[in-house]
């Protein structure tokens, strides 16, 4: 099992920018690949288990947000950048073993709503 916490959300203006963390626990970290999805699981972004940590965009935040890992923390991060009111939206962080395609592991949701 994999637990994880998410945190970070908020309130911000458009335009503003807010970053999101995952704190992970359980299993070995660096052994799953993460992802940032946000409600009714729209695919936000992820990032490898591997050593290259390869990165993924969904394009409507693409150069805008920024994925990132910490395995010494167990931590991913969300840099959200010129963020935009249709930004607004439960994000949740996810889990997958290696380089599955299914996330079976996910967070409880933070909540991030942006103002224009």
């Amino acid at each position: 099992q994999v637990q994880l916490v998410e945190s970070g959300g908020g309130l911000a203006q458009a335009g503003g920018s807010l970053r999101l963390s995952c704190a992970a626990s359980g299993r070995t970290f660096s052994n799953y690949s993460m992802a940032w999805f946000r409600q009714a699981r729209e695919f936000v972004a992820a990032i490898d288990w591997s050593g290259g940590g390869n990165t993924y965009y969904a394009d409507s935040v693409k150069g805008r947000f920024t994925i990132s890992r910490d395995n010494a923390k167990n931590t991913v991060y969300l840099q959200m950048n010129s963020l935009k009111p249709e930004d607004t939206a439960v994000y949740y962080c996810a889990a997958a073993l290696g380089s599955s395609p299914e996330f079976n592991y996910w967070g409880q949701g933070t909540q991030v709503t942006v103002s224009s």
